[in-house]
């Protein structure tokens, strides 16, 4: 895959900056996107038109053979060991560094707004000029994916879902006693299922930091793990989030269950979560604001009488965060479907994922993984939305 960076080009021109500097390993989405290399020590990745990298000895034959780059330099290159030894390790790094990008006729930056601090003073003490990436430059061109990009996202989303299909049917197959999930005669725990969810990945070549599967109380704050046995009756979040060890692209789905009669007013919420994501879903299209998709789901909240973020900043019930979020080799980057305002381009893949939380009443979320088109979009979520197993 190769990406088009002509806007970084005339960004890079029209802010007279000769070069984009990223120092990061290789997890650093920014690193792996302009680079196509991952190592898992920081290196050095330099676009000036051309891409070229500076790693060390470890890395060189691996970076030549599989990196995306115009071209591969090592350390020793620039005298690295000497510059250390006289100078010490921040200093001659430093040096290092500055005599790279002097080669390059390199000598003014433009870097992520993470880029380390100390690097940067580092550089400036030698001429360097180091501006920070503020307008977000390369995640903006991040966000608009390839064919070849969506085709891996794709894949993550049929492995996610496999993994979910495990979820569910553990939770199917539980018996009720005192009101708690059972199976095997113990209580069907929330380590369990995202211990089986993790398994079903990590054998299909996927990482996960960890899977949300919470209940009852715990499902009513978004970002619960989850932890300890589960309620029968209540509402069950399974929110699962991995990434491909191959390709680093992430997917995210997210479905609630429930084992047992569930009371009111779950049922109710779980009809309108599925209506207020039908809702941004037909909203959704190129061209349009990501404002407008989560004015969409906000819209069917408000109009059934619950609270939103965007009728009440300070409620800490109801819907209490944003439509949705870019998912790339990021699982949370540009755009955001929310109350700012960004244009939605074909090609952006972003989660349409609304629902309603209450510590009295638990949390309902459904979560799809769509790509933006011209004509509206292309749900790469093939799973169904049962609620009630």
């Amino acid at each position: 895959m190769d990406p088009d960076l002509s806007k970084l080009d005339a960004y890079m021109e029209s802010a007279g900056i000769d070069g984009y500097l990223i120092k990061a390993d290789g997890d650093e989405a920014d690193q792996r996107y302009l680079s196509g290399f991952s190592a898992p020590d920081p290196f050095v990745t330099l676009y000036t038109g051309e891409t070229h990298l500076l790693v060390s000895a470890l890395e060189y034959g691996r970076a030549v053979r599989t990196a995306r780059a115009d071209g591969v330099e090592r350390h020793a290159d620039y005298d690295h060991r000497e510059h250390v030894e006289e100078y010490g390790r921040p200093e001659g790094g430093h040096r290092t560094l500055a005599a790279f990008l002097a080669a390059h006729d390199v000598a003014t930056v433009l870097t992520p707004d993470g880029f380390p601090v100390g690097t940067a003073d580092g550089l400036r003490e030698f001429g360097i000029e180091v501006t920070a990436d503020t307008d977000d430059v390369l995640a903006s061109i991040r966000a608009t994916k390839t064919d070849a990009e969506v085709d891996h996202i794709r894949e993550a989303q049929q492995t996610n879902e496999a993994a979910m299909a495990r979820a569910e049917k553990l939770l199917a197959g539980a018996d009720v006693a005192d009101g708690t999930l059972v199976r095997d005669d113990e209580p069907l725990t929330s380590e369990t299922v995202k211990r089986e969810i993790e398994i079903a990945l990590l054998r299909n070549g996927y990482n996960l930091e960890e899977a949300i599967v919470a209940g009852g109380a715990d499902a009513a704050d978004p970002h619960d793990r989850g932890s300890g046995p589960l309620p029968a009756g209540e509402p069950i979040i399974v929110d699962v989030f991995p990434q491909s060890k191959a390709t680093g692209y992430f997917a995210d789905m997210t479905r609630t269950f429930c084992v047992g009669e569930p009371g009111e007013p779950v049922r109710a919420w779980y009809d309108l979560t599925r209506s207020a994501k039908a809702a941004a879903l037909e909203t959704l299209s190129a061209g349009i604001s990501g404002s407008e998709v989560h004015a969409a789901a906000c819209d069917v909240y408000e109009d059934a009488g619950l609270p939103t973020l965007r009728d009440d900043a300070s409620t800490d019930t109801g819907f209490i965060h944003t439509t949705g979020h870019g998912v790339g080799l990021d699982v949370h980057e540009f755009p955001r479907l929310s109350e700012d305002d960004n244009e939605l381009r074909a090609g952006h893949v972003v989660t349409i994922e609304p629902g309603l939380y209450d510590p009295d009443v638990g949390g309902v979320r459904s979560e799809d993984l769509v790509v933006v088109t011209d004509e509206g979009h292309e749900n790469l979520t093939d799973y169904a939305d049962p609620f009630r197993l």
